[in-house]
């Protein structure tokens, strides 16, 4: 037992020396790379130097290296892009903005600049085609005679903006006017599909309003008749409810402060009833006649009918 021990005593030491002499090397070696790392590194500083002093000093030499790297770089670009540039070219439409519904605020007046922006944010919707329909509406109102605040409050009710709205029974666009049976009032503006261009719609809308209004003989009467529900015992709250906003808007358009989420609801006492401009000041009807009756069921959907 004894002479084993002492037989593995030797291999142990040997086994320690290799392993001492190793790490040595090893060492010796990670210093070599590290000083060859260092020596290459400044050859190479040096070199850059060298060539940035002489490039200094050779300004034709300069301007070639610029030149081609530009060059370069140009071609990198182009072939990243020309792909991209010719599906633009492909697709571009340089008169596309001639059909866009849209104005900038600074074109609006006061008033107009409020009604536009409040009712951005009361319908979620963008501020210049907003700003282009409340200015149309301004333009068309004063020509027949109805006040714009109407008008719009007529577009928010039908449609809450949205130009491509459409009913079950075809009322269509901004202002929900029963394309067929008005595609008279189209034929002007080229056709029926002019239905879906907002400014055309307003502007068919405001006719058959002013045709309802002059058959009824009053505004919420004629509202009655625009909604399809002058032959029935209610109109479902309709003209309440576009009373309603028409306040919000003239309050607004006047520079009072109506919170974008103002209900429409006739007021509980008396229901506001505007005349188109240049006529009577505001007047009140009873409350039971106008309030709208959200109990009732109201009649099938005909918005902007007139026979």
């Amino acid at each position: 037992m004894t002479r084993i021990r002492q037989g593995a005593a030797p291999a142990v030491a040997v086994a320690r020396s290799v392993g001492r002499s190793t790490q040595v090397f090893l060492k010796d070696v990670g210093q070599g790379l590290l000083e060859v790392s260092h020596n290459t590194l400044a050859l190479v500083g040096l070199a850059l130097v060298a060539l940035v002093v002489f490039g200094a000093a050779r300004a034709d030499l300069r301007a070639s290296v610029e030149t081609q790297a530009l060059n370069w770089l140009q071609s990198r670009h182009e072939a990243r892009t020309e792909g991209t540039s010719e599906a633009l070219t492909d697709m571009s439409m340089p008169d596309a903005i001639l059909r866009a519904t849209a104005a900038d605020l600074k074109d609006l007046t006061k008033e107009q600049a409020a009604v536009a922006m409040w009712l951005s944010r009361r319908y979620k919707v963008a501020p210049e085609p907003v700003s282009r329909l409340v200015k149309e509406a301004w333009t068309v109102g004063a020509k027949t005679g109805l006040e714009p605040t109407l008008i719009l409050a007529i577009m928010a009710i039908e449609s809450s903006f949205n130009p491509f709205a459409q009913s079950p029974v075809g009322a269509q666009g901004l202002m929900q006017v029963m394309t067929r049976i008005h595609d008279d009032k189209y034929e002007a503006f080229g056709g029926n599909h002019a239905a879906f261009d907002p400014v055309t719609n307003l502007r068919v809308g405001v006719l058959v309003l002013k045709e309802c209004i002059a058959r009824a003989g009053g505004v919420e009467a004629g509202l009655r008749y625009y909604v399809g529900a002058a032959n029935l015992a209610d109109d479902g709250g309709y003209a309440g409810k576009v009373l309603a906003e028409q306040r919000h808007l003239r309050a607004v358009a006047s520079g009072q402060s109506v919170p974008v989420h103002a209900p429409t609801i006739a007021p509980p006492s008396t229901v506001l009833v505007v005349a188109p401009a240049e006529a009577t000041p505001e007047v009140t009807v009873d409350a039971e006649a106008a309030a709208p009756r959200t109990e009732a069921k109201a009649g099938p959907e005909k918005v902007a009918l007139l026979n």
